[in-house]
């Protein structure tokens, strides 16, 4: 959501250091001349496109030193996007070098790149390689902080890059603890005290360590969607889905919704139907046109709701749950979980229903893991269950849901299915040009006759491949240039 407040505070003057910049909000996810991470005075001297030099330090005053051929020369900082305003200052106070990448503008030398430049013995900004463009990157993808007033009775302590090193995401939490949720902020202070404490045993402090690099890794967005053309959400749901109308039609209502609140609705969907009819291929085209991550819970597979919750770090073995474990995959907050085979959520072995534990993820008032010990925000979460027979679904459970019912397919579905969707699929794949292999009329009704009593498209689809392969076969070792199957040979293929 772009968000951009001009009336922000003016420059202050105290006896420690002087202000001189306003600040602004905004929560663009790419900086640019026009919406850029900072504005430098140039009403004296006009900058390059590239220059390079260092921040001043806080207590002397807000502005960037120019090293002009050896010279150093002061533009002061007239405007910061608040996101940065810590990281500007942790550069300060450190002496980072960095080149600058930005344009002179009416209001300013607009700053719309910072990169860190290594010299011999200099001072890095973390002991991590690359940490300053991978703070860059989070601050951009992340919401400008709930105030721009410095809250200076809270101390901040503290492949793609990954925080793992206590330093790391002590940095981390000094240039960025803003952006985060209260609650995980002050959560992450306390497990640094402890990861960092001599006064605890080194499991502890283990433990700690590595709540500390899995929380801090994930991406926490706030719950604003950006409006989603239902055109185009549209043209996902028939390309990914044949017939379906009431489904994508409930999908399309969805994303008006979603549109006009900028909201995820309150309630997921449940998808309800047999075995083999798309139910699963409805929840990755919505996880597409969501723009989202998406994760599986299989609840076939759960047996113990620990496995949803995590152990306590009381043991030497403890780790998270499943569902803390699909944030971390992601590596955001904002996901599409599709909950496979509701209906065979087992009751567990005396230690409660796996599926009650999901009631918490489903209300959307946030998730608390045993060994990260602390509530993450669900408020992005879209939950997308399956299920073939809803009479097994506990009542509270299927209160969280809209429910979907999905028919199985008639003859006549089946066979465009088959011969538009199935059969053009597998030629793709294996490299066949449609000529090269096709059915009769008989053919095709013969292989829909086969499958007339099996449910769903699985068959179908097995069925495309069987044949595809034979055909393949012949022209490869038989030297043939095409095969067309009438029905008799479609029967002996499939039936022997």
């Amino acid at each position: 959501m772009p968000v951009f407040d001009f009336s922000s505070s003016t420059s202050v003057k105290t006896d420690e250091f002087e202000c001189t910049y306003r600040i602004v909000r905004s929560n663009e996810a790419k900086a640019s001349p026009e919406k850029p991470i900072l504005v430098l005075d140039n009403r004296e001297q006009e900058w390059k496109h590239h220059s390079s030099g260092v921040f001043a330090k806080p207590d002397k005053k807000t502005a960037f030193e120019f090293d002009e051929a050896g010279e150093v020369v002061s533009a002061d900082i007239l405007q910061i996007d608040a996101r940065f305003v810590s990281l500007i200052r942790w550069m300060g106070e450190n002496r980072i070098h960095v080149r600058l990448s930005g344009e002179n503008r009416q209001e300013g030398y607009a700053v719309y790149r910072i990169r860190e430049i290594a010299f011999g013995g200099g001072t890095k900004l973390s002991a991590e390689d690359g940490f300053l463009q991978f703070m860059i990157e989070r601050l951009l993808a992340s919401s400008a902080p709930a105030d721009e007033e410095e809250d200076d009775d809270k101390e901040e302590t503290g492949d793609v890059m990954k925080l793992t090193s206590l330093q790391s995401i002590s940095d981390f939490m000094t240039c960025a603890g803003k952006t985060l949720p209260d609650n995980i902020r002050l959560w992450a202070r306390r497990n640094l005290a402890v990861a960092r404490s001599h006064e605890v045993t080194p499991e502890e402090r283990r433990h700690a360590q590595r709540a500390l690099s899995i929380m801090m890794n994930i991406q926490w967005k706030n719950q604003y969607f950006e409006s989603i053309d239902p055109a185009e959400a549209r043209r996902i749901l028939d390309e990914e889905l044949y017939g379906m109308e009431r489904v994508k039609q409930r999908i399309i209502e969805t994303i008006i919704q979603i549109n006009r609140t900028h909201t995820l609705p309150a309630y997921g969907l449940l998808l309800v139907g047999p075995a083999g009819t798309g139910k699963s291929q409805v929840a990755y085209a919505v996880a597409r046109i969501l723009k989202l991550p998406w994760t599986t819970l299989d609840m076939s597979s759960i047996n113990d709701p620990e496995q949803l919750t995590g152990s306590s770090r009381i043991y030497s073995n403890a780790k998270p749950g499943i569902i803390l474990e699909a944030f971390s995959m992601a590596g955001e907050s904002n996901l599409v979980f599709i909950i496979n085979e509701l209906d065979k959520a087992a009751a567990g072995k005396g230690n409660g229903n796996p599926a009650d534990v999901l009631l918490t993820l489903l209300d959307n008032l946030g998730f608390t893991d045993n060994y990260i010990e602390c509530m993450v925000p669900t408020v992005g979460v879209y939950p997308i269950a399956t299920a073939n027979d809803k009479t097994k679904i506990s009542a509270p459970l299927m209160s969280r849901f809209a429910v979907i019912d999905i028919p199985d397919y008639t003859r006549e579905e089946k066979k465009v299915i088959f011969s538009k969707f199935a059969l053009p699929k597998v030629l793709k794949r294996m490299g066949l040009y449609e000529n090269e292999c096709a059915l009769t009329p008989e053919a095709l009704d013969e292989v829909i006759e086969i499958y007339a009593n099996t449910s769903g498209i699985r068959d179908l689809e097995q069925a495309a491949e069987h044949i595809a392969a034979n055909a393949l076969y012949q022209i490869e070792i038989n030297q043939v240039q095409e095969v067309i199957f009438d029905g008799e040979q479609v029967r002996e293929l499939l039936m022997s």
